[in-house]
Parts: C-alpha cells; sequence; structure tokens
C-alpha cells in the first residue's frame, strides 16, 4: 500500500537555526528534513513508524526579517538538581530576571512550504496493532484532513507554530512564485539533514515502561539543490556528509 502524503504547511514565520552560527540566530534559507519531521511527529508518531521526506517545494519567496527577543542565558544544571536531591541545599533555579539577555535573530517570513513524505515501520515497541500500516496510514490522513495534533506544530522554534496545514491530492506547481522560479538552479550549500541519536530510539535499559535513553547524537548533512522551487529529498539520501 501507499504510504505517502502531501500536505501544504503555512506560517507567519519560521527559524531553522544554522549551527555554524553560535552568537546570533539566524535561518536557513529553507527548511531542513529534520526540522519538517519533528512537525511532522506533533500530528501523530510511534516508536512503530519513522517519517522521511521525499520532497520540499518552496512556494513562497525567500524573505528575512530580523527580530531581537528576550532569553534566558544559562540552563538549570544536573548538580544543582542532584546536590538539592541529596540534601546539599544546592538552588537549582534560574532566575530569569537575573539571567535574561537580548538577542538577535533573523528569521524567516510569510512561509508557505510543500511537503512530500512518506512512512516507513520500525519494528520497534510493536504490538500486533502496531504492525498494521493501514492502520497508522488512516490515522495520519484523519488527523492531517482535521488539522488534529498533540502538540503545536512549529517552524523550526516553539515560538513560530504553524498557521495551517492542508492535506492535497497533488501539489499546483502554479503556486510557486515568481521570483522563486526566476532562481532557477540554486546550490544551498551544506545543509543540516537531520539529527540522529546512537540509541536508534531504542532504550539502552530495555526498558519502554521506563525507558533510559542516550543523549548523544550526531549531525547528518547533504548538499542540495532547488530547482525552479522543488528540493528533491530524495535523490540526496543516499549521499549524506557526515
Amino acid at each position: 500500500m501507499s504510504r505517502g502524503f502531501k500536505i501544504i504547511v503555512q506560517g507567519d514565520y519560521a527559524l531553522f537555526t544554522r549551527p555554524e552560527m553560535k552568537l546570533e540566530r539566524v535561518s536557513y534559507d529553507v527548511p531542513p528534513p529534520g526540522a519538517l519531521e519533528g512537525l511532522l511527529k506533533s500530528v501523530y508518531w510511534k516508536p512503530a513508524i519513522s517519517y522521511e521526506i521525499d520532497k520540499i517545494i518552496v512556494f513562497n519567496p525567500i524573505n528575512f526579517t530580523n527580530i531581537r527577543r528576550n532569553e534566558v542565558k544559562e540552563k538549570i544544571s544536573l548538580q544543582s538538581i542532584t546536590g538539592q536531591m541529596n540534601g546539599k541545599g544546592a538552588d537549582p533555579c534560574v532566575y530569569t530576571s537575573e539571567d535574561r539577555t537580548q538577542r538577535a535573530s533573523m528569521i524567516l517570513k510569510d512561509v508557505c512550504y510543500g511537503i512530500e513524505f512518506h512512512f516507513d515501520m520500525t519494528g520497534l515497541k510493536s504490538t500486533h496493532d502496531d504492525e498494521d500500516e493501514k492502520k497508522h496510514y488512516n490515522i495520519i490522513k484523519r488527523r492531517l484532513e482535521k488539522g488534529q495534533c498533540f502538540r503545536t506544530p512549529c517552524l523550526g522554534c516553539a515560538e513560530f507554530p504553524v498557521k495551517k496545514i492542508e492535506l492535497v491530492e497533488n501539489f499546483d506547481f502554479g503556486m510557486i512564485s515568481t521570483e522563486i522560479l526566476s532562481m532557477g538552479d540554486v546550490d544551498l550549500g551544506f545543509m543540516s539533514y537531520k539529527v540522529e541519536f546512537e540509541d536508534k530510539g531504542i532504550p539502552i535499559n530495555n526498558d519502554w515502561e521506563h525507558p533510559v535513553f542516550l543523549d548523544k547524537a550526531t549531525t547528518k548533512y547533504y548538499r542540495p539543490h532547488m530547482i525552479g522551487g522543488v528540493i528533491d529529498v530524495r535523490k540526496y539520501r543516499e549521499v549524506m556528509k557526515c
């Protein structure tokens, strides 16, 4: 059976942070596949399935805007939490009034993407029902049609939620802006493809009821071209750069 879908995603703003920009946040021109997989997991996800992005269509012109945001500089340290648990009186709190700082971000505005994707079966944490491809397909289809999600899908950062997700039979390539079409074949350079955790989503203690996962992860990179507004992710999947 077909496991594929086509959706159109719209948002007022998006921020797909470039990892090489350390001090200020600067967005990629287009979304990395890993960010779109995360968006889909906000709609429906189970360990028994994994999403793969096959194609990205950029409909709107790539426009940036600069904003400044208040952010907290520090994280709560593990040492302070364990210290308090052990009765050593360590303060695990972060006080935003003291640790707040203002950072600039260069973000995308007025975005609209077409996303073609499919799902694969992983065999993880699978009961008999979890191995039913048709069941997963129908659930995903129903949730996309009804606009359902278990957490708000976002475009790179939680501050920039998706405004609309529309399930379509086919993409209308006439919707691609003339500005994008006039760019022709664009080498987007090396981009993050996705972040992969070393545990592959399997608890290292083999206990799905009380799972313990590794925090270690590596980023996979690829070098896509956008041709007439279309990024054919599928053809780049086999030539990843690490």
